[in-house]
């Protein structure tokens, strides 16, 4: 049920002044409904490992690329290790999710990766396909298959046309290879333990269709088709932030699609959002509250409360870092929010993993 107080038309009246004023409408919605966002549990560790990638693509929240310098070097991998290992009894952390840019593209992934595997942790890949033909990364298949790799793969649509417009020419083909060479590798094989699963963004400025419906279509079409086979479809509202906000304001219709997202917005997605149970680490050891919130620069904590209007570069540097924190410092917090939080709640809901419901 919508809480009492909610009016669409006034949301989309207001949106503009709100961003302007620096008010946070998300969490004015919550209150509306009475409710809370707080980190109730740790279980997932999700790592950025650089803006470095081989790709630009439009939709891109991070603004990752070739020429990003931004990378978490071993050092700082390390000291995440450390404070891994000195809170193993006290962290329910199953799941490490490594995110980029292009996270093979770290030259510690293979030693990171094994790091990871040694602690008996579920690790995650998210992959943008077009990096397993890279000579360069030759191994990088039979590898994360030895490892048993979860692999998360962008595919934004099953047509050739909206993945190139969106990813840039060239890259549907190329990213129909690199699935075919993860099947034969086992990957999203029925009965096998290698998962494949694959991610839908919206080309353009709608939101996602229903996850389920879109799945049974990828499933057909990429079978009939070229024979591939995969796990599951997550379906991914972009964010209205960074990249994706440029193209936006570029067409004139950042404050229309706010006002959808704001109208869109689904108070029963709130209790199953992602930040809830993940923390996002930056390439030099930051806390954020997600992944979203590191690319506007909204830190978990620093010695002042960092935001969109910071230098990034700076603001990864100066924040506290993970392993100063203890492990009840990150649990029973409220979360930072924002306008962009909506792109979590509307319709069906968005996360790392696809719709809430």
């Amino acid at each position: 049920m919508l809480g009492p107080h909610y009016n669409p038309n006034r949301m989309s009246r207001t949106i503009h002044l709100e961003l302007q004023t620096g008010e946070d409408p998300f969490a004015r919605r919550l209150a509306d409904d009475g409710q809370t966002l707080m980190r109730d549990a740790l279980t997932t560790l999700q790592l950025n490992l650089g803006k470095l990638c081989n790709l630009a693509c439009h939709h891109c929240h991070v603004e990752a690329g070739p020429k990003r310098p931004e990378i978490m070097d071993w050092a700082v991998f390390a000291r995440i290790l450390d404070w891994l290992d000195r809170h193993c009894d006290a962290l329910p952390i199953e799941v490490v999710d490594l995110t980029g840019g292009a996270p093979e593209m770290n030259p510690e992934f293979r030693r990171m990766v094994r790091a990871l595997k040694h602690r008996g942790l579920h690790v995650l890949d998210r992959c943008n396909l077009t990096i397993l033909l890279d000579s360069a990364h030759a191994d990088l298949v039979a590898f994360m298959a030895r490892h048993e790799i979860e692999i998360v793969a962008s595919l934004p649509c099953y047509l050739e046309d909206n993945v190139d417009a969106q990813r840039g020419n060239g890259v549907y083909d190329e990213s129909i290879e690199a699935l075919r060479i993860l099947n034969d590798a086992g990957y999203g094989r029925p009965g096998s333990a290698l998962r494949l699963d694959l991610v839908y963004n919206p080309v353009g400025y709608g939101l996602p269709p229903d996850q389920q419906a879109l799945e049974d279509e990828y499933r057909r079409e990429l079978r009939q088709r070229f024979g591939i086979e995969f796990n599951r479809l997550w379906t991914i509202t972009n964010m209205p932030i960074k990249r994706f906000e440029h193209a936006l304001r570029r067409d004139d219709m950042y404050d229309a699609y706010m006002s959808r997202l704001h109208e869109a917005h689904n108070p029963h997605t709130v209790d199953a959002v992602m930040c809830r149970s993940l923390i996002s680490v930056g390439w030099e050891g930051s806390v954020y509250d997600c992944d979203f919130n590191q690319m506007l620069q909204m830190s978990v904590e620093a010695d002042r409360m960092f935001g969109p209007g910071d230098d990034e570069i700076q603001v990864e540097r100066e924040s506290r870092k993970l392993w100063t924190f203890a492990p009840d410092e990150l649990v029973n917090r409220p979360i930072r929010t924002g306008g962009h939080c909506f792109g979590c709640t509307a319709g069906a809901g968005s996360s790392c993993t696809g719709a809430l419901g």
